[in-house]
């Protein structure tokens, strides 16, 4: 569902500031707060991007993560990232989910014709989520990131719109 005020909590910035949370995100490299928060989702307000909350399976509508889309018209293509802040449903393919969800709205409803997406090499959960929808290895940065003082690659992969 569309991010919305009822989503801007403290709980929500406090994964932010989580590094556990954070861990493979380049927002650990930034302390939030609730009106970096609200800034960022006004940067969304009248621009082609994306910004959803993800909530629990239960219709409970509690918040549990984000997901983002920053589309390039000219190319019809959308880059994702995702972020499942609440630590109790980790691996409880809420991520995975909400990913294909995206994807399919994206490729399908919304004209897109390519999603894009990146992480760190280590970051396994990512990996799997890109494996487990259909995205094809599209390249490697090498030593792009630094995590825990050791350098890391970037891993990119894409999905694309299956032709009629």
């Amino acid at each position: 569902m569309p991010f919305a005020a009822a989503f801007l909590t403290e709980k929500y910035v406090g994964w932010l500031n989580d590094p556990e949370v954070v861990r493979f995100s380049e927002q650990r490299h930034r302390r939030h707060t609730m009106e970096s928060c609200r800034d960022y989702w006004w940067s969304f307000e009248n621009s082609p991007h994306f910004f959803w909350a993800i909530t629990l399976r239960d219709g409970s509508a509690a918040h549990i993560g984000n997901i983002t889309a920053h589309v390039d018209p000219p190319n019809r293509v959308a880059d994702v990232g995702i972020l499942i802040g609440e630590r109790k449903v980790w691996g409880r393919n809420y991520g995975s989910e909400a990913w294909e969800a995206v994807c399919e709205y994206l490729l399908n409803d919304a004209g897109i014709r390519k999603v894009t997406a990146g992480t760190m090499a280590d970051n396994h959960g990512m990996l799997g989520i890109m494996r487990k929808t259909g995205m094809v290895a599209e390249g490697r940065r090498l030593r792009q990131f630094l995590l825990d003082g050791r350098e890391v690659d970037l891993v990119e992969a894409a999905r694309f719109r299956k032709s009629a």
